[in-house]
């Protein structure tokens, strides 16, 4: 039996996984978790072989959670179920220590095809994703400007992009709004823009647009 934890903010989804979960007789939801701590404590203290990932809960969330995940339970397998459909994410999430990465469109069939497979020592990516890690492990391989953002600098990029300003992202991300500044004015110059536009028309430009 693979015993699941499933993470998310949201209880509706959190009670629509452990459904789709319990249909599959190999499989058992063990513990849930409604943020990062609640996960980092249940890593801690439980034994389970599967975690399924929400991206963007309250406090430590996103690959920050998952590097510090790693580091507590280096064998733990992470399948990460993201609202976020852009490739950039799933590469990340993939570097970071994960071992999949699905979208919450996702049919449920895919679910637990996903949890099976790497709860069996497998990877659940797509051709796509599979495509850029590969790229991005070549000797010379060329590089969008914005894969040369670190996690933080990428989160509150997407931040700006989504029209929240850096006193709101400071807010949601539990930092100071000076080095939210600070993120902003580093992403600004690594990717060479000058404003708020230039950055919207870059997120465009490289199908990293508003979150859906």
């Amino acid at each position: 039996m693979t015993r699941i934890v499933i993470a998310d903010d949201h209880a509706i989804v959190r009670e629509g996984l452990k459904r789709i979960v319990g249909e599959a007789g190999d499989l058992q939801v063990v513990d849930e978790a409604a943020d990062g701590t609640d996960v980092l404590r249940i890593v801690r203290e439980r034994e389970f072989d599967v975690l399924v990932l929400d991206l963007s809960m309250p406090g430590r969330s996103g690959m920050e959670l998952i590097k510090l995940v790693r580091a507590e339970r280096p064998r733990l397998r992470i399948l990460v179920l993201s609202m976020h459909q852009e490739l950039q994410y799933a590469v990340r999430a993939i570097k970071s220590g994960a071992s999949g990465y699905l979208t919450k469109e996702s049919a449920p069939a895919q679910l637990v095809q996903a949890i099976r497979k790497i709860a069996g020592g497998g990877a659940f990516i797509s051709a796509e994703v599979a495509e850029q890690l590969a790229l991005g492990a070549m000797p010379g391989g060329e590089r969008a400007p914005h894969e040369a953002l670190s996690d933080r600098e990428f989160q509150v990029f997407r931040l700006l992009v989504d029209g929240m300003s850096v006193t709101g992202i400071a807010g949601q991300l539990n930092l100071s709004v000076k080095t939210v500044s600070t993120h902003k004015s580093n992403l600004m110059q690594k990717l060479g823009l000058a404003n708020q536009s230039e950055l919207v028309r870059y997120a465009i430009k490289h199908g990293l647009g508003a979150s859906a």
